[in-house]
């Protein structure tokens, strides 16, 4: 569940970052429809799959929130790879 929520969580990244330039007029335009579907479905599932590795990993509401508010940030989806691997890291070893 952590390995498919760390891969969801840096493509949800990179598609905010994708997103932003457009903005930054580094993308054209014409694909905001596609990018923004895009990214909605994986904006969707990050919050659902960091809802369940939440609780899969008995994480605490307020560790669950900065993952969460995370995706709201530009490079934030970094630390939270960071924090995710340290997470995968402790899970292997205590099995």
């Amino acid at each position: 569940m952590l390995n498919f929520f760390r891969i969801a969580s840096l493509v949800e990244g990179l598609s905010f970052l994708l997103i932003l330039s457009v903005s930054f007029n580094i993308i054209s335009r014409e694909f905001v429809y596609v990018l923004g579907m895009g990214h909605g479905i994986l904006f969707i599932m990050y919050f659902l799959l960091s809802f369940l590795a939440s609780h899969k990993q008995g994480w605490s509401v307020v560790v669950w929130l900065f993952v969460f508010i995370a995706a709201f940030i530009p490079f934030a989806f970094i630390p939270v790879e960071l924090f995710l691997k340290k997470e995968l890291q402790k899970s292997t070893i205590s099995t």
